[in-house]
């Protein structure tokens, strides 16, 4: 299996895992059989379009083509809008204690 095919199925897998969904389940809401799912995971079968685009819908991952010479900046841009989410939120609608 190629790296991109690896990382692919690994992005897949641990976004299943994040939602505490089985593979069964998944496979009852993609429509994707779970053995194939099974199979995409460990990397014993190429990954078709229609599956992938099957389960990122249902994994809540968006599918995006990017230019090669920009995927660092795309990268850049996803790690700081990650980090960027506020702590705290700039206003309250509660009373403070001047009340």
């Amino acid at each position: 299996m190629s790296y991109a095919t690896e990382h692919i199925a690994g992005i897949l897998k641990t976004a299943r895992e994040s939602k505490g969904l089985s593979q069964r389940e998944l496979s009852a809401k993609s429509g994707v059989p779970q053995g194939h799912i099974s199979k995409i995971e460990n990397g014993a079968v190429d990954l078709r379009v229609s599956s992938l685009v099957a389960l990122a819908r249902v994994l809540d991952l968006e599918l995006t083509f990017v230019p090669r010479k920009l995927v660092s900046a795309v990268k850049s841009i996803v790690r700081s809008s990650d980090q960027s989410a506020p702590q705290d939120p700039a206003y309250s609608l509660e009373e403070d204690d001047r009340g």
